[in-house]
């Protein structure tokens, strides 16, 4: 019995490393070597991943997938046992209803547990000894995402079998988050600002968290929690005052100058 979960534990390691390195790689080859004239502007710092450190966050992300792949093997295990809120049927309207209202619950649950654990994670004693290792990375890469230490990687990851004990969700719902979990991650770590500025604008869309607003949190510890949402930084006072001018720069108009340099040429 524990070679068969040890195989699939082994294998469940395989999809999430690599799922995680297509992510990242292709993420990075788009718009960093694609498209980096056209976005030039949003870019946070182009020279990076010099030297170690995206060997370091690979090397560091291949653990901590191992960690992930075994909890994601847990939420398997207390599946088959009937001990989750997972379902596959949309018969009833109840089924119905949670398909579009699980996900929801899910990701402000999420994001009210990564933020006090987050913050918990920063303080002195605590630091040193589960969190310092991803702040290692102060310029971010899209390897970054997954690159923190075996003890904060347990913590992130044992949301997930609480939500699937207590959360009603389509399986395939589950799955869409784990997938949208991993995009997050490398968007908010690659050092270059996706969002378009007239999301500063809009009253839903502003309140998610791109990689401006993550990128002020590697460079200033104390600010800039959050995981999706800002709404736990505005209530708790611990938004940097400096992001919005910072996304306003990245996010700017930069077709005059843009014009002008093409005319030079």
């Amino acid at each position: 019995m524990l070679t068969h979960w040890l195989f699939w534990i082994g294998a469940l390691f395989v999809i999430i490393f690599l799922r995680y390195l297509a992510f990242s790689g292709l993420y990075h080859y788009l718009l960093r070597l694609r498209l980096r004239d056209r976005l030039r502007h949003r870019i946070f710092h182009y020279e990076i991943g010099a030297g170690a450190q995206v060997p370091r966050e690979i090397r560091r992300s291949a653990v901590v997938s191992l960690i992930f792949a075994a909890f994601g093997i847990l939420v398997l295990y207390l599946w088959q046992n009937d001990s989750t809120r997972l379902y596959t049927s949309l018969s009833a309207p109840a089924d119905r209803f949670w398909l579009l209202v699980g996900p929801v619950v899910f990701l402000l649950a999420q994001e009210t547990y990564y933020y006090w654990i987050h913050r918990w994670m920063h303080r002195p004693g605590i630091y040193e000894r589960v969190h310092r290792w991803h702040h290692e990375s102060i310029e971010t890469t899209a390897w970054t995402a997954f690159s923190f230490h075996p003890l904060e990687a347990i913590l992130q990851a044992a949301f997930l079998p609480l939500s699937v004990l207590l959360i009603p969700m389509h399986v395939l719902a589950f799955l869409t988050l784990l997938a949208l979990m991993t995009l997050s991650a490398t968007i908010n770590h690659a050092g270059i600002e996706v969002f378009p500025a007239r999301w500063g604008r809009l009253p839903l869309l502003r309140g998610l968290i791109g990689a401006t607003h993550h990128d002020v949190h590697h460079k200033q510890a104390r600010y800039n929690f959050g995981l999706y949402f800002t709404f736990w930084d505005k209530w708790m006072g611990t938004e940097s005052p400096r992001f919005g001018e910072r996304f306003r720069r990245y996010t700017s108009n930069h077709s005059a100058e843009s014009s002008s340099q093409t005319q030079a040429r």
